[in-house]
């Protein structure tokens, strides 16, 4: 019988980013295109091999689980999850190997504010040590980047920022391991060793000393690459999910009292009246939107809109805005009157 995967999400920063949106919540539960960050970063993975048995490890930093689960438990519940804490934040290696217990098989690994499009089908007949997302983009040196030998695909070692573009093979932050065990002794070798940057554990020191130890890995390229990690990006990844099947716009089009400019998301609870919405907006559960204008921007549950013209904007949740056209981005509880 074949294993069940563990997939590892490290998602314990602090998302400074993105603030003010994250001073109230974890930056994965930012509404995006009618869900959350953490909805799509789930569902990314439900090509896996026998998904509905997979144990997913998420781990957070202090003061996150308690929302975290009870979003879980609302719109989760089926998934097979736990939970651990990163109370100091010492880097990607050791937010995994905090989570060690857990991994010991084949596992996988995402970062929570960023999602690809993939089909994982292919990992049950995958044999070599381990795989890595990547994506060619033009300036590779704000990433990491993969470097592979004469064959294209074997990694010979991966490269935090490089100085060069000649190689823009970019790492994604989503990765196969074929034993987490191995992997958890590689970063307990970087932790004895202080193989880290400002204090910080990189994954990619650790897979470096892997492959140097003999584990055979591969690149596995992605066509779509998504960042949901400062306003802008999110702004950005909204848009493409709203033009790709993740809008309402058929409901929404029929609502009275409003026009509709597609994509948009608007949740059925949320109330418009006198409104002109779209394109690229996604609104929340129980939001109020009135006498409005509202272009490329997220507004989330229960927030309050009235007399504006708001454009690549993020409200958060309850927040109240009255006045006259900003740019506007606007953290949970709060309200302005302008």
């Amino acid at each position: 019988m074949k294993e069940t995967y563990t997939i590892a999400i490290p998602m314990a920063g602090l998302g400074t980013r993105m603030r003010p949106q994250t001073w109230s919540k974890p930056k994965p539960l930012i509404h995006l295109a009618g869900r959350t960050v953490l909805d799509y970063v789930l569902d990314q993975f439900s090509s896996l091999p026998r998904f509905s048995d997979a144990q997913f490890v998420l781990i957070l930093g202090p003061n996150q689980e308690e929302q975290v689960d009870e979003y879980i438990r609302t719109h989760h519940a089926e998934k097979k999850i736990s939970y651990v804490i990163q109370e100091e934040m010492r880097g990607q290696s050791d937010a995994l190997y905090l989570a060690r217990e857990y991994l010991q098989g084949p596992m996988l690994m995402a970062f929570s504010d960023t999602l690809i499009e993939t089909d994982l089908a292919f990992l049950d007949h995958e044999e070599l040590d381990g795989v890595a997302w990547v994506k060619a983009v033009p300036d590779p040196r704000r990433f990491g980047v993969a470097e592979v030998g004469k064959d294209g695909q074997t990694i010979t070692r991966l490269i935090e920022k490089p100085k060069e573009i000649s190689n823009n093979l970019a790492v994604v932050g989503f990765y196969y391991f074929r034993d987490g065990s191995a992997l958890m002794d590689a970063i307990a070798e970087q932790i004895e060793k202080d193989v880290s940057l400002n204090g910080e554990y990189f994954l990619v020191d650790a897979i470096n000393l892997l492959i140097g130890k003999g584990a055979h890995m591969r690149v596995q390229p992605v066509d779509v690459w998504l960042d949901a990690g400062k306003p802008e990006a999110l702004l950005e990844t909204n848009r493409y999910l709203l033009e790709h099947n993740h809008n309402n716009d058929d409901v929404s089009e029929k609502r009275e009292g409003i026009l509709v400019r597609p994509p948009v998301y608007i949740h059925p609870d949320a109330q418009l009246q006198d409104s002109v919405i779209g394109p690229y907006v996604s609104i929340g559960k129980e939001a109020t939107i009135q006498h409005s204008v509202l272009r490329n921007s997220i507004v989330e549950q229960g927030a309050h809109i009235s007399n504006m013209v708001l454009e690549d904007s993020l409200i958060g949740r309850n927040a109240g805005i009255k006045g006259r056209p900003e740019i506007m981005n606007i953290g949970d509880n709060s309200w302005i009157e302008i």
